[in-house]
């Protein structure tokens, strides 16, 4: 089974062992970043093994390769000999492994290392793409027969992680380490043991990262159960760019380990629709949440919609069938479910409503404003686009300038925001800026973080009833596990889960 293994970055060895007694639970093993520590404590690696009392990989790494090693060749051997010499009978008291570079090539050293149990992992690094011939690479990347190879590249795009996944396949016979980092390779280090990768690699939140898109060991090993994932496990997630605020791997994760269900929910950040769903056929994917900006672009993928995804023109959920992906909208239900119970209808008859935003949500709302009888005014800043979402329906449209928001005296009952302005990292935006809130209407932000937008504090402070996206993202959610799962959502779970 794939290991977590919790790299330890700090300047002293104490420090280190400090660290791994606060997550000891976590890691299966820990990596000695010898360059990370200072000039005096090199010297004391030696005990270091006995110190822990964990498998322990000794790494020296050179700036070249993305570590803090600065001196010379020479003196990095030096160090390497320093602490596999003097080896002792007893192997808890000796380095598990030994991290060597692809170029560097020490006899002596080696021999050391086998003599008294040190494995050595043959490592090869690109911290600026991807290879064009990895499969080559890791099979030729062995000096010896009995050396663990790890490869670490860095993909620019999800397109060059289906490579390196599709590597990972045709190389299910060999003992390797095989990761992506960065943002687009969190797949890659959830997904070790499916992949065939005997070690996952953390560090803790807040330290120096030892390699660029590192998870925290707790998250990996409690949020993702990553020791529970086998070749077995059923793979969900969530796909959209650049997903850098996403509440649904919390959710589903959640939930999955309450009701026990051998299933894992993982991010995919995807610049291209297709590159997702070539990762998602390689993978098994079984299902999986659409969100921004892939709602749209997902449906000539598509071999089934239902009704929703016809009438919106969106898609924020799919399944994978015999027959190919089949497509759902949880948005519009969920959406509708969410602000009549906060206003108390059944319907929006009656209901003069502003949509500000023309993408799939705004979509979603406007569809289910027609189908529950509302009135409807749609604003969004490229007005043709809010031509389009609104003329299957009828209603009205214009710009998000002064001329559309003075025709929101007319639609103001309920104003619902559908667009990104106001999330975390562009928390000052607000769309809605040139609106006066009298404090009749009701006001709902589909943004959930932060919990309250601009927009919502100016609602809220001229007196209107007000609503975020949590509860909606929450029933939407619940929606979409049904979908996945084939049975309605656990309602009694709710009870149980924090987030």
């Amino acid at each position: 089974m794939a290991k977590i293994c919790l790299c330890l970055t700090e300047k002293t060895l104490s420090q280190d062992v400090a660290l791994l007694e606060k997550y000891r639970k976590y890691a299966d093993l820990v990596e000695l970043r010898v360059d990370c520590l200072e000039a005096d404590e090199r010297l004391l690696i030696r005990r270091f093994p006995e110190m822990v009392d964990l498998p322990v990989i000794l790494t020296i790494r050179r700036e070249r390769d993305g570590g803090q090693f600065t001196a010379g060749e020479g003196a990095r051997i030096t160090l390497f000999s320093k602490a596999l010499a003097f080896a002792e009978a007893d192997p808890r008291h000796n380095f598990a492994y030994v991290d060597m570079e692809e170029y560097l090539t020490v006899p002596s050293l080696e021999e050391v290392a086998r003599t008294f149990g040190t494995r050595i992992i043959r490592s090869y690094h690109n911290i600026h793409g991807v290879d064009d011939n990895l499969v080559d690479l890791m099979r030729g990347l062995r000096h010896a027969g009995d050396e663990l190879v790890k490869v670490a590249v860095m993909p620019h795009s999800l397109e060059e992680v289906v490579r390196v996944v599709k590597a990972a396949r045709e190389t299910m016979d060999m003992d390797k380490i095989l990761l992506c980092m960065g943002n687009f390779g969190t797949p890659t280090r959830i997904l070790a043991e499916p992949l065939g990768s005997h070690i996952s690699y953390t560090t803790v939140k807040g330290m120096y990262a030892a390699g660029s898109g590192q998870l925290d060991p707790q998250e990996l090993a409690e949020f993702y159960r990553f020791r529970d994932i086998t070749a077995k496990t059923r793979i969900f997630g969530i796909t959209g760019f650049p997903l850098t605020v996403t509440f649904s791997p919390a959710f589903f994760n959640t939930v999955f380990a309450l009701e026990h269900t051998d299933a894992v929910y993982v991010p995919f950040p995807a610049d291209a629709v297709q590159s997702f769903i070539a990762l998602a056929e390689e993978l098994g994917i079984a299902g999986a949440s659409v969100t921004v900006p892939h709602k749209e672009g997902i449906l000539p993928y598509l071999t089934q919609v239902s009704e929703g995804v016809q009438s919106i023109g969106a898609c924020n959920t799919i399944v994978s069938s015999p027959r190919g992906w089949i497509g759902s909208n949880t948005d519009a239900p969920g959406f509708s479910d969410t602000l009549l119970q906060f206003i108390g209808k059944k319907t929006f008859k009656g209901k003069r409503i502003t949509i500000i935003g023309a993408g799939g949500a705004a979509r979603a709302v406007a569809a289910e404003v027609y189908r529950l009888h509302g009135k409807a005014l749609i604003l969004n800043r490229n007005a043709l686009r809010a031509r389009d979402v609104a003329a299957p329906y009828r209603f009205a449209w214009g710009p998000l300038d002064s001329q559309g928001i003075a025709c929101m005296d007319k639609y103001g009952d309920i104003i619902i925001q559908t667009t990104s302005a106001g999330m975390e990292g562009h928390a000052a935006v607000d769309p809605l800026k040139l609106y006066a809130f009298s404090g009749k209407e009701v006001v709902m932000d589909l943004i959930y973080k932060p919990e309250r937008t601009v927009c919502l504090q100016r609602a809220e402070a001229a007196g209107c009833r007000v609503l975020n996206g949590y509860a909606m993202l929450i029933r939407q959610a619940q929606l979409q596990y049904g979908h996945f799962m084939g049975r309605e959502f656990p309602q009694h779970l709710m009870d149980r889960m924090r987030f």
